[in-house]
């Protein structure tokens, strides 16, 4: 490249030959001066009404962002103690129905007439074993709201499962009390079957439809099963009578009594004193005249004196 020079003031000319890399920097200085001039440019528009712009903004932004995290860190604080709250009562209930289980489970103990010590509700179920080999991973354990529903499904499984078995144990003390069986009398001896015997007051045959028991005056006359009272007085030939209906078509009748000690419409239970034996009615000295009806008719009582209590 040839550069030539010329001089106004003299009139003459000089010429220079410029080689590559001098040509290079040439247009380096020429096109880098206005880039310069610009980032100058901008550097002070930066110091000036530009730079404080920028903080403005970015403290706004800032304080947007630090009240938006207060809030969901209030928003977190009163989930947890909702849910604390929630867990706590759930609790309680689940104390309560564990209590409510301790005891339904004395109390089937004490009705199913089991050994003392077999069954303590009071301790925790005896576990073991020796140490075997892992099967798999470590137990995770699962949410803990949900391990406290599933805690409440298996409580509820149980007071439904002992419930049941309350309510079977129930139903067979209940047969057992309705099932006639023993003597009506807690002393005394058999003084007459049931059958064809000699009548004492007239010495004919004649059909006897209960048995006798002979005894001391005064001594206590004993249902033989749970039932309703549908008789309590006097009645002919009978003498004071107590008459008791136990359902299933079974009835009994206690008779020549000298007191009755229960009334028309009264439970009683196996076992109780009814009367006291007596010579009331048609009778020849203290005695009870003891009679089975089932299903309307007599039965010989003998089969149930001696039936084995269930």
């Amino acid at each position: 490249m040839k550069v030539i020079l010329v001089s106004q003031r003299h009139g003459s000319t000089r010429s220079f030959t410029l080689g590559g890399w001098t040509r290079a920097l040439l247009s380096a200085c020429l096109i880098g001066l206005p880039a310069g001039v610009g980032v100058v440019a901008g550097l002070e528009w930066a110091r000036g009404d530009g730079a404080d712009l920028f903080t403005a903004d970015t403290a706004k932004t800032w304080n947007q962002g630090l009240t938006e995290q207060k809030e969901q860190v209030a928003q977190t604080r009163r989930h947890a103690q909702q849910q604390l709250a929630a867990i706590t009562l759930r609790m309680a209930e689940l104390q309560a129905r564990l209590v409510r289980l301790d005891a339904l489970g004395e109390r089937l103990t004490t009705i199913a007439k089991l050994d003392e010590g077999e069954f303590d509700f009071s301790q925790p179920p005896a576990l073991g074993g020796p140490e075997s080999a892992s099967l798999g991973d470590a137990f995770a354990a699962p949410e803990f709201l949900e391990a406290i529903d599933q805690l409440t499904d298996q409580i509820e499984s149980r007071e439904q499962q002992l419930e049941i078995l309350e309510a079977l144990l129930a139903k067979r003390k209940i047969q057992n009390d309705v099932f006639l069986a023993g003597r009506p009398v807690t002393k005394g001896w058999m003084s007459s079957r049931y059958g064809r015997r000699t009548d004492p007051f007239t010495g004919r045959v004649a059909w006897h439809s209960g048995v006798d028991f002979a005894g001391k005056l005064g001594s206590d006359v004993i249902s033989v099963a749970a039932g309703v009272v549908t008789w309590a007085g006097k009645r002919h030939g009978y003498g004071d009578l107590v008459e008791i209906n136990h359902g299933n078509g079974f009835s009994t009748r206690y008779a020549h009594n000298s007191d009755v000690k229960v009334k028309v419409g009264d439970i009683v239970k196996k076992g109780q004193v009814i009367a006291l034996m007596g010579t009331s009615g048609r009778s020849t000295g203290p005695h009870v005249h003891f009679e089975v009806y089932k299903h309307g008719r007599p039965v010989d009582p003998a089969a149930y004196i001696h039936r084995a209590a269930r």
